[in-house]
């Protein structure tokens, strides 16, 4: 059974940084495309960062140079750096994994994480 499970999320001023992870278990890591999402109440759940098997990685524009995706193949675990945080990236974030990579950008992975929040006060 595969499995996500998220962690690193919390309450954080404004210019602040968080680091959140992502172990994943029960699959080869390392042929997936694997990403982070966010959501907010009453809103699609959209795509924040998302690498790939060759470590090819893309951004949404709101956070371009300031969060950072990576993967830690042996430990089946990706990373989200996030600095410079704003009231706005203020989220549940999710972890998402997926064997094509295009699924996992088109927000349709094979599988879901239960969600980190981060929340960033002004």
């Amino acid at each position: 059974q595969v499995q996500l499970v998220e962690s690193g999320g919390g309450s954080v001023q404004s210019g602040g940084s968080l680091r959140l992870s992502c172990a994943a278990s029960g699959y080869t890591n390392t042929l997936y495309s694997l990403g982070w999402f966010r959501q907010v109440p009453g809103k699609e759940r959209v795509g924040v960062a998302i690498i790939d098997k060759y470590g090819n990685t893309t951004y949404a524009d709101s956070v371009k140079g300031r969060f950072t995706i990576s993967r830690d193949s042996s430990a089946n675990t990706i990373y989200l750096q996030m600095h410079d945080l704003k009231p706005d990236d203020t989220a549940m974030y999710y972890c998402a994994a997926g064997l094509y990579f295009q699924s996992v950008i088109n927000g349709n992975p094979d599988d879901w994480g239960q969600g980190t929040q981060v929340t960033v006060s002004s």
